[in-house]
């Protein structure tokens, strides 16, 4: 179960911090050709959104592996969960369905996550 945990945080961990650090450091035009949504959300918003995904990020990773806190690699597991489900509901509501099969795999992602965390 530990080891399922870590690949599986390992990889989300990889994909929050290449997309936070993006929303983070990027501009909305360059941002605009692979995340579509960002012209209709303010930068601030977009900024916190990457923000947010660098520290779940950090989540995952830093409390289990220093053994302070380990808790919160469930806090931040169910907050992926949560993400991905309000990410879902506005590709859906901007009629991006295809989209939302990313969100669908981050949401499965993350639920195992929180599960394999209660392990830890």
């Amino acid at each position: 179960m530990v080891v399922a945990y870590w690949i599986t945080a390992g990889l989300l961990a990889l994909f929050y911090l290449y997309a936070g650090g993006k929303k983070i450091a990027q501009s909305k035009e360059q941002l605009a050709p692979m995340m579509g949504w960002v012209d209709t959300v303010p930068m601030p918003a977009v900024r916190a959104i990457g923000a947010v995904e660098v520290l779940g990020a950090a989540g995952l990773i830093l409390p289990p592996l220093t053994g302070i806190a380990p808790a919160l690699a469930l806090a931040a597991a169910l907050g992926f969960v949560v993400l991905q489900l309000l990410a879902g509901g506005l590709h859906l509501s901007r009629g991006e369905v295809k989209e939302t099969g990313l969100n669908a795999a981050l949401i499965i992602l993350a639920a195992a996550a929180a599960w394999l965390a209660t392990a830890l």
